[in-house]
């Protein structure tokens, strides 16, 4: 088996920054925020190191921002890394707090060889913003070990990778202290030289679990991974180093956020209908928006749209510290198809939940009603309004066996004062509303009037003519 590991040096800090807008010299200060434990460049080319005392730090850069490091938060992270290296490799391993391994033997015939994996990694983490230190080895401690001292090569020759291994000193082979000292008196400096003792010298002189590990570098020893498998919902977290006081600020890393759930629905070829936003403030309750769509969607563009609308119409109730958008709720993808009315998808369905998501997020989501056929023949009585149906799949009626019926109804009949000029169709008889004591009996028109509109009148048999409807 061949093994990929991803060692991120300065995981939080690349978080921060790479959802942050405006982030100039930044630093992560261990938890008892005394030291400084990652430096940014900026505050790094003023003077400031890792190590560093905070107080030593901010006499250097006096407008440094400070994140503190939180275990929690460190994990969260890692899992949305292991979330992207999923659609490349299927057994992915995470390694806490800063490290992710992957199985890419078997994925070298897939990618066209090993240098295109290797070149596909690089592509991503650039894009992502990301600064990570790859390592190919046999076996998972191999790849661990050169990933974290910086040595990665793209290479698959197992004899160049144990060199690789062997030269590097006793210190950085992640030895515990006393095993280190032990090695050390034996004369032992490097690993190459612990490999080159004979089996017995190795179970005589070291104790079981350095012999284990060793054995486990080299591969002689079984090292099992368990997968990890990601969870079956969207999550993603953004942490501000100061707190964003308008809804505009927002949406710089909303936008990061939803193109990676753009690429996650892509990924899943599936689609959604509901987003759930949780700001999260100082000294505040959390702030719940539920934004929803009227039909299956992934785009970004289109959930930031919708997002905006929302901001307008609810301002931030205080400054915000971060923000995490989920998803939970996942619909199957359907093909596109017709052509586009709206000048913006060449799917009309797609084109539809637009307009009525945009329309619901500016006026509210009871402001829209949706017109529906009742089983009645009176033409009052034969339409309902209800809220608009949340549907991935629009219902096919059959209208042109219909007779022709005006698009504008009056809401009530009203007589006819003139005599019609032109008679067109008819008559098209309803009878009917003996079940709720509102009986009908009428002989429906379409007519021209002396003006020249086209107008739907009916003749009831008791009371005269009417006018129910015009025609554009």
């Amino acid at each position: 088996m061949l093994w990929l590991y991803l060692h991120f040096p300065h995981l939080l800090l690349d978080h921060i920054r790479r959802t942050s807008e405006n982030v100039s010299a930044l630093v992560i200060v261990e938890g008892s925020g005394q030291k400084v434990i990652q430096a940014c460049p900026t505050a790094q080319s003023m003077g400031v190191k890792v190590g560093m005392r905070l107080k030593t730090a901010i006499s250097l850069a006096p407008e440094l921002g400070i994140v503190r490091a939180d275990q929690q938060q460190e994990a969260r992270i890692l899992e949305d890394q292991a979330r992207w290296l999923y659609r490349y490799a299927a057994h992915i391993v995470l390694v806490p707090p800063n490290g992710l391994l992957a199985e890419v033997g078997s994925l070298q015939r897939l990618y066209g060889g090993l240098p295109a994996v290797w070149q596909i990694v690089e592509e991503v983490l650039h894009e992502r913003q990301l600064t990570a230190w790859p390592g190919i080895g046999h076996t998972p401690l191999a790849a661990r070990l050169i990933a974290r001292n910086g040595k990665g090569e793209c290479t698959l020759d197992k004899n160049h990778i144990l060199r690789i291994i062997g030269q590097m000193p006793l210190l950085t082979a992640e030895f515990d202290e006393r095993t280190c000292t032990r090695l050390q008196r034996l004369g032992l400096n490097t690993l190459d030289e612990v490999f080159r003792l004979s089996p017995a010298d190795m179970a005589r002189r070291l104790s079981p679990e350095t012999l284990a590990y060793l054995q486990k570098i080299q591969g002689s020893r079984p090292d099992p991974q368990a997968p990890w498998q990601p969870a079956h919902y969207f999550r993603q977290q953004a942490d501000f180093v100061q707190d964003i006081e308008r809804s505009q600020g927002l949406l710089f890393p909303l936008q990061r956020i939803l193109s990676e759930l753009e690429k996650d629905l892509c990924w899943r070829q599936q689609d959604t209908d509901s987003l759930l936003l949780m700001l999260q403030h100082r000294h505040a309750e959390p702030t719940r928006l539920r934004i929803r769509t009227s039909g299956p969607e992934h785009r970004a563009e289109a959930f930031l749209n919708l997002i905006s609308l929302r901001f307008e119409q609810q301002p931030l109730q205080a400054p915000v510290v971060s923000l995490r958008l989920t998803v939970k709720r996942f619909l199957g993808r359907e093909a596109p198809g017709g052509q586009d009315l709206l000048g913006e998808s060449q799917d009309l369905k797609e084109a539809w939940h637009t307009l009525m998501s945009r329309l619901q997020a500016r006026l509210g989501e009871n402001a829209l009603k949706q017109l529906a056929p009742k089983a009645d023949h009176r033409p009052e009585q034969a339409w309902s309004a209800s809220e608009v149906r949340r549907t991935s799949r629009v219902a096919a009626t059959t209208t042109n066996q219909l007779p022709q019926r005006p698009l504008w109804l009056l809401r009530g009949p009203q007589p006819l004062t003139e005599i019609p000029q032109a008679w067109f169709t008819g008559p098209e008889r309803i009878s009917g509303g003996w079940w709720d004591d509102r009986r009908v009996h009428r002989d429906y028109y379409i007519a021209q009037l002396s003006n020249g509109q086209l107008a739907w009148v009916f003749r009831d048999v008791r009371e005269g003519w009417f006018v129910h409807g015009w025609f554009g």
